[in-house]
């Protein structure tokens, strides 16, 4: 008997070809310049599959941004409880993991012919999940600079990670967790 909470192999096969194609479009390709036809053709995949799976590249580009940020989101939730001293390198090791996984799929939709909505719902998740979470386990004292702080640490997290994408990822997801995870405490520390 199928388990239907499993995706048929065939079906995330046409996604993932489909993702990736999306991805490949929108590195020379403007989101609003790609057409169902045409990614249908890159893709090498039938229309009418593709709209089994989507309503248009729109819905498909949504899709696709709400999964990463839900798959962000669950790194967050893992390590909610984690210790305040702890908690960076857990949850940006984990992050940047991810990001790499997905590296290609990211950088087109941070790039230019990206889509500037799914930054700014990183920035976001940023402030919401992390940022509050671990400031507010931080002495009463950040409050005063609580919105400068979080700005910086929010849009320079996201910074941080456009740039190693853009720059091909030279050093490893433990790497670069380790660094932010410097970053980031010594920029707390330095307000205590």
């Amino acid at each position: 008997m199928i388990n239907n909470n499993k995706k048929d192999r065939r079906i995330e096969k046409t996604e993932y070809v489909l993702v990736n194609s999306l991805a490949a479009l929108m590195h020379s390709k403007n989101i609003k310049d790609i057409s169902v036809k045409e990614l249908c053709e890159y893709a090498n995949v039938n229309r009418g599959t593709f709209y089994l799976h989507y309503n248009d590249i729109y819905d498909m580009l949504d899709t696709i941004e709400n999964t990463l940020i839900i798959h962000l989101e669950n790194i967050f939730l893992k390590y909610d409880n984690i210790n305040a001293e702890n908690f960076p390198y857990p949850v940006f090791h984990d992050m940047f993991r991810l990001i790499d996984s997905s590296s290609d799929l990211i950088l087109a939709l941070i790039g230019p012919n990206g889509d500037i909505s799914f930054i700014m719902k990183i920035r976001e998740l940023f402030h919401h999940k992390c940022i509050e979470n671990w400031l507010s386990s931080h002495t009463p004292k950040l409050i005063a600079n609580y919105d400068y702080f979080s700005n910086f640490l929010v849009y320079g997290c996201v910074g941080l990670i456009e740039n190693w994408i853009v720059t091909g990822k030279k050093e490893t997801p433990e790497e670069i967790s380790a660094l932010v995870t410097k970053l980031v405490s010594t920029g707390v520390t330095s307000l205590l």
